[in-house]
């Protein structure tokens, strides 16, 4: 026998989704998705430090890198044939919340979505021989990176650690729950400076001291 008491509140808060989208030109009916999730875990009183959980990696780097891509896009000479709709989201820390929500209120119908493509955490540990598919294996997007990978003399590897489930775990996933081709792509840790060693020491040493603390916040160094 067993007696269990559960003590549970519920909060009702307001958050947006932040999308931008460059049309294409013949195809313009189908997107492809690039996102990253913008919020993190805001401040937890009574914590040593200033309690501020800014999410520098995880997951600015991510938005960083989808702000990139769409520069680049906009700047392109040639725009592409399928839409790119760029995708902000919120409250992926919460239980991917944002990510469902577009899933079930799309902007472009989910038969039209032919890919979405997910930036998250990027560790800014150097420049590296692979880059980490998470997930790798669940989507035939993973053969179009290899290819593209390829082509700059590079492989893909995958993430450090399966056991994680790190794949069930971000934005991406409510896209591949729906049937959207979904691709996570994360930092490859066989670095030019240092070899696999090297990058497993510092992906070891932000999971163990930064990773979803105050401590990952930005440094300049």
């Amino acid at each position: 026998k067993a007696a269990l008491e559960l003590d549970s509140h519920t909060v009702r808060k307001t958050s947006r989704n932040v999308l931008g989208l460059l049309p294409g030109t013949s195809n313009a009916d189908e997107a492809i998705v690039y996102m990253a999730h913008w919020d993190h875990l805001g401040t937890h009183a009574g914590e040593p430090g200033d309690n501020i959980y800014n999410g520098a990696v995880d997951n600015a780097t991510g938005v960083a890198g989808i702000l990139e891509i769409a520069e680049a896009f906009a700047n392109a000479p040639q725009r592409p044939r399928r839409s790119i709709l760029f995708l902000a989201t919120t409250l992926e820390e919460s239980g991917l919340l944002g990510s469902r929500y577009y899933v079930a209120h799309p902007v472009f119908p989910l038969a039209q979505t032919v890919a979405a493509i997910n930036l998250d955490a990027l560790a800014p540990i150097g420049k590296a021989h692979d880059l980490a598919i998470v997930g790798k294996g669940s989507s035939q997007l993973d053969q179009l990176l290899v290819t593209a990978l390829a082509a700059q003399g590079r492989r893909a590897s995958e993430e450090r650690d399966v056991t994680a489930g790190d794949y069930f775990r971000s934005d991406h996933f409510s896209f591949a729950q729906a049937g959207v081709p979904a691709l996570y792509i994360s930092s490859g840790d066989n670095l030019i400076d240092g070899g696999t060693a090297a990058g497993t020491a510092a992906q070891v040493d932000y999971s163990e001291h930064r990773y979803h603390q105050p401590g990952d916040q930005y440094d300049p160094a």
